[in-house]
């Protein structure tokens, strides 16, 4: 196991000048997360809990983390190493923040996305940021099905926990494609028969990717995509998490395990030399804080 960053040297650094909060990992990636509204029936798409969990959930691993339900601005993406979108339809931009988001990825910022996410009015614009996207308003989804996942790639780095599974998701075809460079892809889907499927039903349609590319003049960028989370608790699955996490991880230049071997240095005594844990200080119980 690996501990990034010292024991002390807690807060005040940051990006850009802004504070980093006091506790959080001097030396953690930067991460923000965006977003939306709420929608579909209760259990799914759960965007608002997906930037409460794993705000959390990625402090804790060691990454420093923002986010909001709404587009990042260019002064968000300051010092940022990657972004996670989680949001319905994220396709839906204007040209200015297509410009801002242009700008991040030349750069070299990585970009994360799930499910529904890459989804728009434009999949050739947003395949251009990650890779592959499909079109708002075509049926090119399956709707709630057993999602048996073949694994393309099982020697990657960041599937070393995944192993071949069936999940009660949703899953997307009818992609359009980024073709110089092709993506690569991870898990693959033989789209199962439901009635929205139609004629694509035994279809092999590639669920997870990575993708490497460099805008002209620009900084090599990464993608790492994950086609379900239609269903929010899937994100709580043992082998999905740690999934993510790695994807997250490489997408933003990172080692791969940093997520996952974080652990977290000791906290400074509090006064008098006695902090949470320290040798002679009260235990945590019923009423008392740790």
């Amino acid at each position: 196991m690996v501990v990034l960053g010292g024991t002390s040297a807690w807060a005040q650094g940051g990006r850009g000048g802004v504070p980093q909060p006091q506790g959080q990992n001097p030396n953690g990636m930067h991460v923000f997360i965006w977003a939306g509204l709420k929608s579909h029936n209760v259990g799914q798409h759960d965007y608002p809990q997906f930037l409460a969990d794993w705000s959390k959930l990625l402090t804790e691993r060691g990454a420093v983390v923002q986010g909001s339900l709404h587009m990042p601005t260019a002064a968000d993406l300051e010092g940022i190493n990657v972004v996670v979108i989680y949001k319905g339809d994220a396709g839906f931009i204007s040209d200015a923040q297509k410009a801002t988001l242009d700008a991040y990825v030349k750069r070299g910022g990585g970009i994360v996305t799930m499910h529904d996410s890459l989804c728009g009015p434009d999949p050739a614009y947003f395949a251009s940021l990650v890779g592959g996207a499909k079109k708002h308003g075509e049926t090119n989804f399956t709707l709630e099905a057993p999602i048996a996942y073949t694994i393309a790639d099982k020697a990657n780095p960041i599937m070393k926990d995944m192993t071949e599974m069936t999940l009660l998701d949703e899953s997307f075809f009818l992609m359009t494609w980024a073709k110089d460079p092709a993506v690569h892809v991870l898990v693959n889907n033989v789209v199962p028969g439901t009635p929205s499927a139609g004629e694509h039903k035994g279809e092999v349609a590639p669920q997870m990717w990575t993708w490497e590319h460099t805008v002209a003049g620009g900084q090599p960028s990464r993608a790492f995509v994950w086609m379900q989370g239609h269903t929010y608790a899937n994100f709580s699955n043992y082998q999905i998490q740690r999934t993510l996490l790695r994807g997250i991880a490489w997408a933003g230049k990172h080692p791969v395990d940093e997520l996952i071997d974080y652990v977290a240095p000791p906290r400074p005594a509090g006064r008098g030399g006695r902090g949470a844990g320290a040798p002679g200080a009260p235990a945590a119980g019923p009423g008392r804080a740790q």
